[in-house]
């Protein structure tokens, strides 16, 4: 009889790893997070997995402009995703906003950022990462943060520039630069700040970070892929973004 009862949940599971499938995806160093949970909301309803790749915008975009084999591409900009559309690499009408990021100033020590960012007008510190504006959109909002603060010809001896945020933010964990501008979702866990100090920059001070997400056409026919892209817009997904400090 138990045997027998058991029989449905086996079947289920039979016909879900039938249909499951694998899916590509290129993410702004910024979602590193974000992405592995809902990778794993993903996997638990639908069967289908998450091969993710993360890096700067700007890097993942020439990846895929050079024909690397990515499905879904998650930005952090939408300048890439709408040039791609332009391309004829992605399919039209896929595009949509997934998450407006925010930037904040960081440090690894809980007593040095305040939380009116004075810190930057002060000698506490030696160095500022912050990510390559060139390929990062975090990283040209943290230029324009400080071009409007007036700050920039003291501290453009301080910058060191990584080449994503994520390469910006481990500079600042390991105590290469003292402080760093990151994203807010790379130092939130469960709402809550992880540790250390920061400094929630305004948002006057930048233009907004739109971060579009695109069904590239490589990913057109591909079932884990488009799952994933009807995910980010269901209500659940969409709270748990939020969760990172995303506005949604």
């Amino acid at each position: 009889m138990f045997a027998r009862s058991l029989l449905p949940t086996l079947l289920f599971f039979m016909v879900s790893a039938l249909h499951a499938a694998e899916t590509q995806v290129a993410v702004a160093a910024n979602f590193a997070e974000p992405i592995k949970a809902i990778a794993a909301v993903l996997e638990k309803t639908t069967g289908h997995t998450l091969g993710i790749t993360v890096g700067s915008t700007g890097r993942l975009y020439a990846q895929i402009k050079n024909g690397a084999p990515f499905d879904v591409f998650l930005s952090a900009d939408t300048k890439a995703p709408a040039q791609l559309e332009a391309d004829g690499l992605a399919q039209p009408g896929s595009r949509f906003t997934y998450a407006t990021g925010k930037l904040v100033l960081w440090s690894a020590d809980a007593a040095r950022v305040d939380g009116q960012g004075a810190v930057l007008k002060t000698e506490g510190f030696r160095k500022l990462a912050m990510a390559n504006p060139k390929t990062a959109p975090y990283g040209a909002a943290s230029i324009e943060a400080i071009d409007k603060l007036g700050l920039s010809a003291a501290l453009t001896p301080k910058l060191v520039q990584g080449e994503s945020i994520g390469q910006a933010y481990n500079f600042a964990f390991t105590g290469n630069a003292e402080i760093a501008f990151v994203a807010m979702s790379q130092v939130l866990e469960g709402g809550r700040l992880k540790g250390g100090s920061m400094w929630v920059v305004p948002q006057t001070l930048y233009a907004p970070i739109r971060q579009d997400a695109v069904l590239l056409k490589t990913g057109a026919n591909n079932e884990a892929a488009k799952a994933l892209m009807k995910l980010l817009q269901s209500p659940n997904i969409k709270a748990l973004i939020r969760s990172y400090g995303y506005d949604v």
